[in-house]
């Protein structure tokens, strides 16, 4: 397999040297002078390695390393540095740097630094997919996961499990709320009671009511027998209202009442029943704001709220995604009774940079589509649906580039000419034409900028 590295220097000599060492080594070898296009050129292609420079004009190193991990958490970074850098280099290995290499540099020392680290990412891959397939080690309650912003979040629901406290779960749509809801049941005391959901959206104010509580035969029409609520059926156990912020005013002054007195009443009836049922609640909206509109009980939140479980989306924990990717190739391709063992190099670098609206839930329909069509034994970027590859034609305004007007207009100018090259084949006759520009002055700015 022909790996990609990306490097970064804006001294010419040097970059020309490390570039054509590199692709003599049968590396396929991306450059940049410039951090801001060096980003540009991530985006648009699969890198394995990052070298970069220590210091740089616009943007420096580490700067450039926090955005590239932003960008792609699976993209190694080199750095090169000066002697009288080495304690900034080291600090950038604490940030996420996989290595630095001091200079001049010794280009077989990189050579063996960039095997190394090639070695190291090929030995994670497989014991992902190992710990996938043997253990659980990822998994709490069917969460998988392996970053640490969902490390935070599995401790909070360990911790709580064992008690009875209300839970209040936020998030946005599709990160997994419910999942959480269920493993701080079971993992509690009482995990062996019912776990019962009710869903606030899906139901008129009407009917919520009963589903709730229930109602007697003849409470109202249609009513023609009794039917307990999910309080009930919930009893000893947990109850998950998921989309608390839906339930309009006027039943969250019943729903405080069953949380301050722990009783309730049938629909038609005036007889009180008592519940010990724990109460688990979930919400994509802000509670909070609501209180303050006048549309969510200031009370029923502070009694909803007593321990707080915020779960980040995909975009912020994108460490999940090859796990989670693991996951679901495991379970659709037996499903679909295929032999996929597993996803491209690019198409894993594909997915790691896509945004993710619909968080867990659409990854696990980008997949499960992706094994549908699938015709090999490994998902290639082809077998993405289109959306994913829409995402990646909509390009980001220049003026959220950073650096001087003069800088933001080269790298926005090279990344065209880096887009027509790849379309071209990197024919620049082609190229010029898709451009619009003679093929001679495509050359002088492929000159200008150090471009081969």
């Amino acid at each position: 397999m022909s790996h990609t590295i990306l490097v970064v220097e804006d001294e010419k000599v040097q970059l020309e040297s490390i570039a054509g060492y590199l692709s003599k080594q049968g590396y396929h070898v991306l450059t940049s002078s410039r951090p801001v296009e060096a980003l540009v050129i991530a985006r648009e292609h699969a890198v394995d390695i990052v070298l970069t420079d220590f210091k740089m004009p616009a943007m420096s190193g580490v700067e450039l390393l926090d955005a590239l991990k932003k960008l792609n958490p699976g993209i190694e970074v080199i750095i090169m540095t000066a002697y009288g850098s080495i304690e900034s280099a080291t600090e950038a290995m604490k940030l996420g740097a996989v290595d630095y290499i001091t200079k001049p540099i010794d280009l077989c020392q990189l050579q063996l630094m960039i095997r190394n680290t090639l070695e190291r990412k090929l030995l994670v891959s497989e014991n992902r997919q190992l710990r996938q397939q043997l253990s659980e080690r990822f998994s709490f309650e069917g969460i998988v996961s392996q970053s640490t912003a969902m490390s935070q979040v599995l401790n909070i629901a360990g911790r709580v499990a064992s008690s009875n406290a209300p839970v209040l779960i936020t998030g946005e749509t599709g990160t997994g709320k419910e999942l959480i809801a269920k493993a701080v049941h079971f993992a509690g005391s009482h995990h062996e009671k019912p776990f019962v959901a009710v869903n606030c959206a899906a139901l008129p104010e009407n009917l919520l009511e009963s589903e709730l509580f229930g109602h007697e035969k003849g409470a109202f029409t249609g009513a023609d027998r009794q039917r307990k609520g999910r309080f009930e059926m919930a009893e000893g156990g947990t109850l998950f209202i998921d989309e608390v912020g839906e339930i309009p005013l006027a039943l969250q002054v019943k729903l405080l009442r069953v949380l301050q007195e722990k009783s309730f009443e049938r629909v038609g009836s005036s007889h009180s029943l008592q519940t010990n049922a724990r109460i688990v609640a979930a919400t994509n909206r802000d509670l909070e704001a609501m209180v303050r509109e006048g549309k969510f009980r200031e009370d029923l939140f502070y009694r909803l709220n007593v321990v707080a479980i915020r779960i980040p989306p995909l975009r912020e924990r994108r460490a999940d995604i090859p796990p989670l990717i693991d996951a679901f190739i495991s379970r659709f391709a037996s499903e679909n009774k295929k032999r996929i063992t597993g996803i491209s190099r690019e198409a894993m670098d594909t997915l790691m940079k896509y945004p993710y609206p619909g968080n867990v839930r659409e990854l696990e329909n980008i997949v499960q589509q992706s094994i549908v069509l699938c015709r090999a034994e490994i998902i290639t970027r082809d077998d993405l649906p289109l959306r994913v590859h829409e995402a990646f034609s909509e390009k980001a305004s220049p003026l959220e580039m950073e650096g001087t007007f003069i800088e933001k207009v080269e790298a926005f100018e090279k990344s065209l000419i880096l887009a027509a090259l790849k379309e071209a084949g990197n024919v620049q006759t082609r190229a010029s034409e898709r451009l619009g520009i003679g093929e001679r002055h495509l050359r002088y700015k492929l000159k200008k900028y150090g471009m081969k």
